[in-house]
C-alpha cells in the first residue's frame, strides 16, 4: 500500500520530519484533523488552494496505512 504514496515526503527540514504533502508545509495530521472535524475535501482544497484532490486522496491513504502498522519495540541482544 505506502509504495504508491508518493505525494507524502518526510524533510527534518519542514515540519520537524513529519509527514507532508509534496514538501509543502501542509502536513498529513493536519488534512486528516480537518477530515474528522467535518470539513470536505472541497473546504479542505478551497483553504489550500496550492493542493490538490490527490494529495488529500493520499494523505488520507497513508494516515490509514499508518494506523493499522504494527510497530515493535527494539529488543537489545
Amino acid at each position: 500500500m505506502k509504495t504508491n504514496l508518493a505525494r507524502i515526503t518526510f524533510d527534518p527540514n519542514v515540519m520537524g520530519g513529519r509527514p507532508c504533502i509534496r514538501g509543502l508545509r501542509v502536513t498529513v495530521g493536519t488534512i486528516v484533523g480537518l477530515v474528522a472535524a467535518g470539513h470536505t475535501i472541497s473546504d479542505i482544497l478551497k483553504a489550500y488552494p496550492y493542493l490538490e484532490n490527490e494529495d488529500i486522496r493520499e494523505a488520507l491513504a497513508y494516515a490509514a496505512w499508518r494506523a493499522e502498522e504494527i510497530e515493535l519495540p527494539l529488543v537489545g541482544t
